[in-house]
């Protein structure tokens, strides 16, 4: 056996004790489990609490998987990644991300930083006037190039919103026609996303767009239109002018792209300082991860519990719910991050996986899932390990009643998890008994803000990453969305070859 198969073997067979024994052993076991995560100065200060004790983690298991982090190379990865070697070794390049937010080679950076100038002199020349009356922005893209400015959009907007921002990114014609309804041809801007500038759903969708400005009397459809492309030149081959094309690089993926220019319509509708609060609140984890080892690194210490529950205990999902309206679209953005990342069946060297991958990412907002989903959660057959996500801060100014009740509902839950029992007067009704020794994690947020909101994602980010390198994986490809994609074109281009039951539903729809 290889180092690391002896390491699984050894964790695998680590004795089991449940959530209550555990703390019920170690007085201090929060203390050991929980940290915190701080940025920023003065009026920027913030942090997070990060809270992991109601998982089964204790000092042995958390041993044996930095020793698995050890024999998986995990420091040199981690490296590798940070000084932008070329970790994704299927397409031959690096993972630039962190460099967006100054993290990165020398070179790297300084270019981030060049084209993050030209980013703000774009957005507040646009605030200023330059380009006429501007109350909209149409952003089309689909994938990492619209999650990650949806998610930011609804999340930070509600406080102060320069331009009002719809994103799209279904083909689907309803959604595009959803967003005109919401606009001013006259004062509306469309930011066309697109990694190649050739995904057939943005540059339909793009099309369109045109088409809507022309048919509502702008003389100039292509004048309206910001391109945000790591291929520039087909951008102005397409008819944007070179002046309106925002670049990013290459080794910047989709789903790790918010940083770069496919985050301008976040500076455009809420502004250019909370544009950089989130990057700087992104730099403060990609600190912490690089300098930080072994379980005090917390995004790895989620990794360790994240590979315990799906590769020991064989848990197929985990559960992520928000006790913030804000982050509704939290559970959506990780479901990319996490299931397109790791959602692999070999490992980086071409080799079949071991044990299982990412499990399945899902969840929703509290308090709103307790009258949906939880039933499951508390009595189901099935363990789902969850983290809650809260804030400190309310997100409202209404009665403070309204974010006690959120708060006490999200704490009492992880607590009712772990705990379980029986609601009968009796103690004795099957149907009102909860078996308990459930795991939850919690991450409790000072305050809702960008910064904040940069930290979650970058945590979560490193947290994908170091699952990946235990499991001996390439994070940063992503074939699999592509077979589907190529049967579509057959289908469009009247070729391919295919099962009985496709034919007849092609036929039933006409498009045969």
């Amino acid at each position: 056996m290889t180092d690391s198969a002896a390491i699984w073997t050894a964790i695998e067979n680590t004795p089991r004790p449940t959530l209550e024994g555990l703390f019920a052993a170690d007085a201090d076991r929060v203390a050991r489990l929980s940290a915190r995560i701080e940025w920023g100065e003065d009026e920027l200060a913030g942090g997070m609490l990060l809270d992991w004790s109601k998982t089964h983690l204790d000092d042995t298991l958390l041993s044996a998987f930095e020793k698995l982090a050890d024999a998986c190379g995990f420091t040199d990865k981690r490296a590798a990644l940070l000084e932008g070697e070329r970790v994704n070794v299927t397409e031959g390049r690096a993972a630039e991300h962190t460099a967006q937010r100054g993290i990165g080679s020398d070179a790297s950076v300084e270019e981030a930083a060049a084209l993050h100038a030209r980013m703000q002199m774009l957005v507040e020349a646009i605030h200023g006037g330059a380009l006429g009356e501007i109350n909209h922005l149409i952003h089309i893209g689909i994938g990492g190039s619209a999650l990650g400015p949806k998610l930011a959009i609804s999340a930070l907007s509600r406080d102060l919103s320069l331009v009002d921002v719809h994103v799209v990114s279904n083909i689907d014609g309803v959604a595009l026609e959803d967003a005109f309804a919401a606009c001013d041809p006259a004062t509306t801007l469309i930011a066309v996303a697109s990694k190649t500038f050739t995904t057939i759903e943005t540059m339909t969708n793009a099309e369109s767009a045109l088409k809507w400005l022309r048919d509502n009397g702008v003389d100039d459809p292509s004048g309206r239109v910001i391109a945000l492309t790591a291929s520039p030149e087909k951008a102005v081959e397409w008819g944007v002018d070179e002046t309106r094309v925002l670049p990013f690089p290459e080794s910047v993926g989709g789903r790790y792209s918010l940083w770069s220019s496919i985050g301008f319509p976040v500076a455009l509708g809420v502004g250019w300082d909370d544009f950089e609060a989130m990057l700087a609140g992104a730099q403060a984890v990609d600190e912490h991860f690089r300098d930080t080892d072994g379980r005090a690194n917390l995004c790895l210490r989620a990794a360790f519990a994240d590979q315990f529950y799906t590769r020991v205990l064989g848990c197929q999902t985990r559960a992520v719910f928000a006790y913030d309206e804000r982050l509704a679209l939290f559970p959506d953005y990780l479901q990319q991050l996490e299931m397109e990342s790791n959602g692999k069946r070999v490992t980086a060297d071409g080799k079949p996986v071991s044990g299982p991958t990412a499990p399945i990412t899902w969840g929703g907002v509290g308090t709103d899932a307790q009258h949906a989903v939880f039933q499951l959660l508390h009595q189901g057959t099935v363990t789902v390990p969850i983290d809650f996500i809260a804030s400190i801060a309310p997100g409202d100014q209404l009665d403070p009643a309204h974010h006690s009740i959120l708060l006490t509902n999200c704490f009492a839950q992880g607590a009712a998890l772990m705990a379980g029992g029986n609601m009968a007067a009796d103690g004795k009704d099957p149907a009102r008994a909860f078996p308990g020794n459930r795991p939850s994690a919690t991450i409790l947020c000072d305050d809702l803000d960008a910064a904040t909101l940069g930290a979650l994602i970058a945590f979560h980010e490193h947290r994908t990453f170091a699952n990946a390198v235990l499991m001996g994986i390439n994070p940063f490809d992503q074939f699999g969305v592509e077979l589907g994609k190529k049967m579509a074109k057959d289908i469009e281009a009247g070729g391919g070859n295919f099962d009985a039951s496709t034919k007849a539903l092609l036929a039933a729809a006409g498009l045969n």
